[in-house]
């Protein structure tokens, strides 16, 4: 998203301030940057350039496929932030423990910087933190927090956290008011040999007769083993409504997995309400699959609408591409229930044991910095 990229300008014109603050008195020269925070998502099932539906198109099967690679590429657009800031880091040798203030030429406000070693966070010891603060914020309720990064180096296991808003008080896009998190490890944890859980919170959704489908929260957790990249999560939309019921808010929860080197993916999708209150697989992706949701409003808006019960050819058309699970290829979604060749077969195998987030969680989901005296 072209929106998250004013970040990094700034925090480059801190790097070059961070390069000239050093400490003499502390000899660790070593490189201790990571070159590496995220996993490329394969673009069959991450890409910007998805059909958005306005308020007046009647929501189609494959257009529901479709936006969840919006979705997505929201998500693995704040993990290349994140990447594009720790490369920046590791340019500017940025490996000592130091304190000091600058002047950002984004907003010409004064921000306090500082890294220090051998920290706690979440219960977790740290080698790394690097803290950066809007000095006038400090004050209010969010501390002033712009940047947050904890991070090991070997294995590579990180986590970092962004306040748009702290790093540049000029900006005034969706993600102005937004936080975001990428928990990043190269630990060989839950049986990947690497994986990253984007979570983003507070996205400024815009007017439901214009944006009905506007995303105000994410959480995803994406997996790497060798050429296979699993993709699971939710995001919740709470103006989203189908086919003018009363009924408002929404997760998109998905199961995907991806070939990288194929570009092609198979995805499962539920709409459960943004209220619902389990972990279970079954109710989120079954009980609540795109077929049966689509088949209760769409039956539902025209009894209401006629006094009759909807036609069998009319509903079938409506459910076009209802079905799970979706398939798609660098250019997206193609179609659903029904493999376009044997390549997915192992895909397909794979997202049948991912199971999104509670949708409720997400709906609710929060994103905190440490605080002094924090873990």
């Amino acid at each position: 998203m072209k929106n998250l990229k004013w970040i990094v300008p700034g925090i480059l014109s801190i790097l070059f301030v961070f390069a000239s603050c050093q400490p003499e008195n502390n000899s660790n020269t070593g490189d201790i940057v990571p070159s590496s925070f995220k996993i490329d998502i394969p673009n069959s099932i991450s890409d910007a350039s998805s059909k958005k539906s306005t308020a007046e198109d009647t929501l189609s099967g494959g257009e529901t496929y479709e936006h969840l690679r919006t979705f997505i590429h929201i998500g693995e657009s704040a993990a290349d932030l994140v990447q594009e800031l720790i490369l920046a880091i590791g340019k500017h040798e940025l490996n000592k423990a130091m304190e000091f203030t600058f002047t950002s030429d984004d907003d010409a406000r004064e921000k306090n910087v500082s890294i220090i070693e051998n920290t706690t966070f979440e219960s977790s010891e740290w080698e790394y933190q690097l803290t950066m603060t809007d000095v006038d914020s400090e004050s209010n309720a969010d501390g002033g927090f712009g940047l947050q990064m904890f991070w090991n180096t070997d294995p590579v296991d990180g986590i970092a956290i962004i306040s748009p808003k702290n790093l540049n008080f000029n900006e005034t896009g969706n993600w102005a008011q937004a936080l975001f998190r990428v928990d990043y490890s190269e630990a060989g944890k839950m049986n990947y040999e690497k994986h990253m859980i984007v979570s983003i919170t507070n996205l400024i959704i815009g007017d439901a007769s214009t944006e009905p489908y506007a995303m105000q929260t994410l959480k995803m957790f994406v997996g790497k083993n060798g050429d296979i990249i699993d993709v699971y999560g939710n995001s919740n939309h709470p103006k989203a409504s189908f086919w003018e019921q009363e009924d408002t808010g929404f997760n998109w929860a998905f199961v995907a997995s991806g070939n990288d080197v194929l570009d092609i993916a198979t995805a499962e999708v539920g709409l459960p309400m943004s209220t619902l209150n389990s972990t279970s697989r079954t109710e989120i992706l079954k009980t609540y699959s795109i077929y049966n949701v689509f088949t209760k409003y769409i039956s539902d808006w025209y009894f209401a609408d006629t006094g009759l019960l909807i036609p069998e050819d009319i509903l079938e058309d409506y459910l076009q591409n209802t079905k799970a699970p979706g398939y798609f290829n660098s250019e997206g979604f193609i179609q659903a229930e029904i493999a376009p060749s044997d390549q997915y077969t192992v895909l397909t195998e794979n997202i049948s044991s991912l199971t999104p987030y509670n949708p409720n969680d997400i709906s609710n989901l929060t994103i905190s910095f440490k605080v002094d005296g924090s873990k």
